[in-house]
């Protein structure tokens, strides 16, 4: 497989590896370690992926988890995270951390906010505490947690906003955008954020600013707020090659496999999304057949395991029949079988996706899978039994 270098070493130095089409096969050198791409980021918000210990998650192999600028520098605190030794330290994690910047929970959290040119002033959502996030304070907040890539300060536009709300919001975040920069340290990467909404002109106008300026990464921002899903593909399909070539490419928040899919189908290396833990929780797990809810009457004595073709400690080592006696008497020990599985579930699709663009068969991988997940959708349950 052909190498190609980026053309300077960076913070996270992004290595291009091969290709099928546009889907990319490529590899993002941090200080703690390289990630091969496509990747999904299980998400840690507060320094801790939802009902797993460190230990657990470091089980399951993900190369990079993601946590958030908001919510903790409102608990514990920047101050508490920098004197533990940072959040590395703090949650004993020795694998690579993206940190979002707080933009969007500030927009989608806060109880009462007020946006300025200088930034945004908001109220807790915990106590109602006021505080102000400014690009220049996100910044300084992730340099000194200490992560491996931070995410430049955005304005997230809700879903609905007139073309002119819009356009006046994504010129908010480009000049936030270059304030930004300027507080990079040089030892953690910045990646900036293309908005625009679903409009193109917008989205090619937001691309063009953003790829002008230095920096080590470049993430889709906006989607999955609220448009219709084909909206959201379309202007995935049409932002995501427009996208800098030699830089790692994130599609924010963004997260169902069909999703993953069509991400890396546009091109896309990078993806977080709360979705495997939060349906974990809720006693939804994917299966290489469709989704499963685990409460159903028809798992009582079922022996079987979730999912015969997965190999995680969950499915090597309980029965669904375990799996619904748990969930439906309200045990903690089923929220980490659900979430061990369901991580496992989106780490064990990235690595085939990878493997089929590798062998130049991703076109039959997506069409397969997708296919498969549709017609279980509904009956995947029966087809398990």
């Amino acid at each position: 497989m052909t190498v190609v270098p980026s053309p300077a070493a960076r913070a996270a130095d992004f290595r291009l590896l091969g290709s099928d089409g546009p889907a990319r096969r490529g590899e993002l050198v941090t200080a703690h370690g390289s990630i091969q791409t496509p990747v999904f980021m299980p998400v840690g918000t507060l320094a801790s992926v939802k009902s797993l210990t460190t230990l657990q998650l470091a089980a399951l192999g993900p190369e990079i988890i993601l946590c958030n600028t908001y919510h903790l520098m409102l608990r514990p605190g920047v101050d508490l995270l920098e004197e533990l030794g940072g959040v590395h330290r703090f949650m004993s994690w020795d694998g690579a951390i993206l940190s979002d910047s707080g933009g969007f929970q500030v927009f989608s959290l806060a109880s009462i906010r007020k946006v300025r040119e200088e930034g945004v002033e908001f109220r807790s959502h915990i106590d109602g505490s006021l505080h102000f996030l400014s690009p220049e304070r996100s910044i300084e907040i992730q340099n000194r947690m200490g992560v491996d890539i931070a995410m430049a300060f955005d304005e997230c536009p809700a879903y609905g906003l007139s073309k002119a709300e819009v356009e006046r919001s994504m010129a908010l975040t480009h000049r936030w955008a270059v304030r930004s920069l300027a507080g990079r340290n040089g030892r953690t990467a910045l990646f900036g954020i293309v908005q625009g909404g679903i409009h193109r002109d917008l989205r090619r106008t937001s691309v063009e600013e953003l790829a002008s300026l230095d920096f080590d990464g470049f993430a889709i921002g906006g989607l999955s707020v609220g448009e219709p899903k084909e909206e959201m593909l379309e202007t995935l399909r049409f932002t995501a090659p427009l996208l800098p070539a030699g830089r790692a490419r994130y599609l924010m928040g963004v997260g169902t496999p069909a999703d993953l899919l069509e991400g890396v189908a546009a091109g896309i290396d990078m993806f977080d999304c709360v979705l495997p833990t939060r349906n974990a929780r809720n006693g939804t797990l994917f299966t290489s057949v469709g989704k499963i809810a685990i409460k159903n009457a028809r798992y009582t004595a079922d022996r079987g395991p979730l999912d015969p073709s997965c190999a995680c400690l969950t499915c090597r080592s309980v029965s669904r029949a375990y799996l619904r006696h748990l969930f439906v008497n309200g045990e903690v020990a089923a929220l980490v079988y659900n979430t061990i599985h369901n991580v496992s579930f989106y780490l064990d699709l990235m690595r085939d996706i990878r493997q089929s663009i590798e062998s130049k068969s991703f076109g039959t991988f997506r069409e397969t899978f997708l296919t498969r997940i549709a017609s279980g959708e509904a009956g995947s349950d029966a087809a398990r039994s």
